[in-house]
């Protein structure tokens, strides 16, 4: 199986691995989440009722006011958050949500992120370079 390796714009916080959940919709930590169950909540979102916890969170567009920022955190602290969040475009909201969280995070990539990666595709990002690595899940 070969890698399929897609740049963005340098990010922020760490490396990570895990399972891609993608959806072509956009992303507010305070609206679309149940964040005690770990849970996309918001009935009109593509992912309501899947499971986020240590997920690679791929989607649209950030979303909301400055609650995302101390609500990511929040999740992180609790073990309760997303493995990394890619997204085609992140606001300053969630960017300074992501720092303070010390939470992956890339957007700006050179094609839409939301259809380079599937749900169940196994994707590695190193936000320090931008880069992301994607390993087709079979089927």
């Amino acid at each position: 199986m070969s890698a399929v390796i897609l740049k963005g714009h340098a990010g922020i916080g760490p490396a990570a691995s895990g399972i891609a959940l993608v959806a072509d919709d956009n992303f507010s930590a305070r609206y679309d989440l149940d964040r005690i169950k770990g849970v996309f909540s918001r009935p009109a979102h593509k992912l309501c009722g899947e499971n986020y916890v240590g997920k690679m969170l791929v989607l649209n567009i950030a979303k909301g006011g400055v609650a995302t920022a101390w609500m990511l955190h929040e999740m992180a602290s609790r073990k309760m958050a997303p493995a990394a969040l890619l997204l085609n475009y992140a606001n300053p909201i969630i960017a300074q949500g992501a720092a303070f969280a010390a939470f992956p995070l890339i957007d700006r990539f050179e094609s839409d992120i939301t259809q380079a990666i599937q749900t169940g595709d196994h994707v590695h990002v190193d936000p320090a370079s931008g880069q992301v690595t994607i390993e087709k899940a079979a089927g």
